[in-house]
């Protein structure tokens, strides 16, 4: 595993994806917190929070991670380097755990520099440090396991198919179904159990619970299942491959 993951890392920063991941992820955040007027501008708000930054991400994760994950299995089958791999002493999980883990990393060297702008808004506060920190660090825990699972639909979307693109479009179409599609389900109902059921399906109910600055057991629950499930999907097509 620790071969493969060391593969796909020298991968991503041999070339110009890895940065531009994390420049494109940076670059835009940064324009709304600081620059561009409009609700998620930090110094247009009048008050010491960045509940825009945890808006913005998991809409700009929809983009950009199945951009990082469209290549790990596509691009292998596409150069021909997919029969290399499998010739080596390792096993189905080790490539597929391998892979899923170097890009979850990228994802989450594009999400560490967004500290600075907690560090930021802490200095602007008035008296300096009068931030909510548990809001924070609840809702940045919770970006770090929507990336997880964002990771695992793209890596099961580039096992599916040899074209890199369509790879990107069903992991986008996977990630913004998981993310708000049981919510537009759940608002065919006038409410009650069956709206609930629908709502707790979706990433979205599990992430904004913890962006509360609550970390429950049944969000844990939920994204790690979620996780194992499409990482159980990409080991199945990987050994029928």
């Amino acid at each position: 595993m620790l071969s493969i993951f060391k593969k796909e890392l020298r991968s991503f920063f041999s070339n110009a994806t890895g940065y531009i991941v994390i420049g494109i992820f940076l670059l835009l955040t940064g324009l709304f917190l600081w620059v561009i007027p409009g609700q998620f501008n930090v110094l247009d708000a009048g008050y010491a929070n960045l509940d825009g930054l945890f808006y913005l991400a998991p809409w700009l994760f929809l983009f950009l991670v199945p951009a990082v994950c469209m290549r790990f299995f596509a691009e292998e089958k596409q150069t021909g380097t997919w029969e290399l791999i499998q010739t080596k002493p390792l096993s189905t999980w080790q490539i597929v755990l391998g892979k899923y883990f170097a890009g979850l990393l990228l994802v989450v060297l594009a999400l560490l520099p967004t500290i600075i702008y907690y560090i930021s808004v802490s200095y602007l506060a008035q008296p300096v440090g009068n931030v909510d920190a548990g809001q924070f660090w609840g809702s940045f825990i919770g970006l770090i396991f929507l990336a997880a699972t964002y990771t695992s639909i793209g890596i099961f979307s580039s096992s599916i198919t040899r074209n890199q693109i369509v790879a990107f479009i069903i992991a986008l179409v996977i990630s913004f179904f998981m993310f708000y599609g049981f919510d537009l389900l759940s608002s065919f109902f006038s409410g009650g159990a069956e709206t609930h059921f629908l709502e707790n399906l979706g990433i979205h109910s599990h992430y904004k619970s913890m962006s509360r600055g609550v970390i429950d057991s049944r969000d844990l629950v939920y994204f790690l299942v979620v996780c194992g499930l499409f990482l159980f999907g990409t080991a199945i097509r990987v050994k029928r491959n």
